[in-house]
């Protein structure tokens, strides 16, 4: 059937602010309005018939109008678990004005019945589902259920992302993918799930064709690799690295880029080099606790039997600056996980950390575990992402009765935070990286307008620390000072460590505030019953957490 024309209004949902990874301070001071842009939708645009008109609003960036509403035949939408309250609001808003709502996205496909109502439902991969959904769409059908099979999507046919319909200087960097799925069997994570252990990668013309899409609308700085392992396929990357760098080099290295990757990326020398060459600037590892016995019981073995400071060492030494993830709740851990924790943290020079409680994630190895022990939260529906406060795994983590006493857990991480986020611990460790990083060498003739954005940057977050932060910016000054004399190409690195700082820092005091809440309202419970404290662990939690 052919296809008929339809006006389609792609609507990424709003992240809740207070979140790790809003990055709201660093954006502003910066000039932008959002850290990223919403990949996946745009890679949807790029599926829908030629015919179809499409308009995208992201709703971290700006707000959908009725003339756009107006405008509309359907809306389609979706995200993760932390945008689920504005997607449920979304459905609401696209009904009421007479819209048919799709969603599709990771959210749904872990928790299809928190969607129960939209109109169209896609869950999985949508490359799988869009023929089959347009389809029924010509033929006059208003409501559905698209589900892909897990893992099928060949994804050197999924077509390169509308680019062309974002508004590029929103954004603090733009993205692109390469693979999907991960080799390794972490128990909390999703990812697995999602995507798969076997990680299928694009082919090397895919992306360098995405890359080419970039440069020609005139894009140039910070991309990102959203990979969730980048090195998941170690054969496929280093096939397609000494593309990126030959490529990099023809057109005078406009991108610097950024990944995710596991901490077995510190064991090859070759790949290493390959990044550093390519302009890779920074990566997120998941090294989640120093404690051996943590890691085994998570299945986390990939971290295990290595120094770890040794291995993020490296890194820095192939050019690339590390924020790592770590988290405070796993069955296995000791009692004195605070202290190994923050010594971690120290030894390692890791300046920006993101440590969150452990969460059972829907349809997740742990989630089924614990299910199965009677330890889930039998009301679990993540209700905290679904309410008007929003949240993520730093405030309302632990959602099932934890191994060790509750009000421990709660305090280790409240102690972990104070440490390692107060200012003076953190320039320790900014000025360690400062001293350890060795960028590549790269001769590129930067675009005046980069020079001037980057300028305005620096003169924007001058102002900033003597308006706001002044007691930080004595400290900014000498770890600049210090920076441009012992190693200048570190500077822009070791600049950007500390606009993440400037959000950093102040969320993980609101995260205080809100575990010095959860404690207090546990201590008031005991006080109430006359209980010992050694009998948190066993108390049962309240709904959503």
């Amino acid at each position: 059937m052919a296809a008929t024309r339809c006006n389609v209004l792609l609507v990424y949902p709003r992240f809740d602010l207070t979140s790790f990874w809003s990055l709201t301070t660093t954006c502003r001071i910066a000039g932008k309005r959002r850290m990223e842009p919403p990949l996946g939708l745009i890679t949807v645009a790029a599926m829908l018939p030629k015919e179809w008109s499409v308009r995208l609003i992201d709703r971290n960036a700006e707000e959908v109008g009725e003339s756009d509403l107006a405008w509309a035949d359907m809306v389609m939408t979706g995200g993760m678990i932390p945008q689920r309250a504005d997607t449920l609001r979304l459905i609401e808003l696209g009904q009421s004005r007479g819209k048919p709502v799709v969603v599709g996205g990771p959210d749904i496909t872990s928790s299809p019945d928190a969607y129960s109502h939209a109109d169209f439902r896609m869950p999985g991969e949508v490359e799988a589902t869009m023929a089959a959904f347009i389809e029924s769409w010509n033929a006059g059908e208003r409501r559905g259920l698209f589900e892909a099979e897990k893992f099928t999507v060949d994804v050197t046919r999924s077509p390169p992302p509308r680019f062309d319909l974002l508004k590029l200087d929103h954004y603090l960097a733009l993205s692109v993918q390469f693979s999907r799925g991960c080799p390794f069997i972490c128990e909390f994570c999703d990812i697995i799930e999602l995507y798969g252990r076997v990680p299928r990668a694009k082919t090397v013309e895919q992306l360098l064709g995405e890359l080419e899409s970039l440069y020609r609308l005139g894009y140039r700085g910070h991309v990102d690799f959203v990979d969730d392992n980048l090195i998941g396929n170690k054969k496929a990357v280093k096939q397609f690295l000494p593309h990126l760098c030959a490529w990099q080099k023809a057109h005078g290295y406009p991108f610097t880029f950024s990944t995710q990757a596991s901490i077995n990326l510190a064991d090859d020398d070759v790949l290493l080099h390959l990044m550093r060459d390519a302009n890779f600037g920074a990566v997120f590892i998941g090294i989640e606790s120093p404690n051996e016995d943590a890691l085994l019981s998570a299945q986390k073995k990939q971290n295990t039997r290595r120094n770890l400071a040794d291995c993020i060492h490296k890194v820095y030494r192939a050019g690339m600056f590390v924020t790592a993830g770590f988290v405070v709740g796993f069955d296995d851990e000791r009692e004195r996980i605070a202290d190994e924790m923050v010594s971690c943290i120290e030894t390692a020079g890791l300046p920006i950390c993101m440590v969150g409680l452990l969460t059972a994630l829907p349809q997740t190895q742990l989630s089924r575990r614990l299910e199965r022990e009677g330890r889930l939260n039998p009301e679990v529906d993540f209700s905290f992402v679904s309410s008007a406060d929003g949240g993520d795994q730093c405030t309302e983590g632990l959602n099932f009765r934890t191994a060790r006493a509750r009000r421990d857990v709660l305090g280790d991480y409240r102690s972990i935070l104070e440490r390692v986020n107060r200012p003076a611990a953190f320039f320790g460790r900014i000025r360690a990286v400062a001293r350890l990083l060795v960028p590549a060498r790269i001769n590129a003739s930067v675009p005046w307008r980069v020079v001037l954005n980057d300028a305005a940057t620096v003169i924007r977050l001058l102002w900033f620390l003597a308006a706001r932060r002044p007691e930080l910016l004595g400290g900014f000054l000498a770890t600049i000072a210090e920076c441009a004399i012992r190693n200048p190409r570190a500077l822009k690195q070791v600049v950007s460590l500390f606009l993440l700082y400037l959000h950093v820092g102040p969320f993980s005091k609101e995260v205080i505030a809100s575990l010095n809440r959860q404690i207090g309202s546990i201590d008031a419970g005991l006080a109430r019953r006359h209980e010992p404290p050694a009998a948190i662990g066993q108390a049962p939690v309240r709904s959503g957490l």
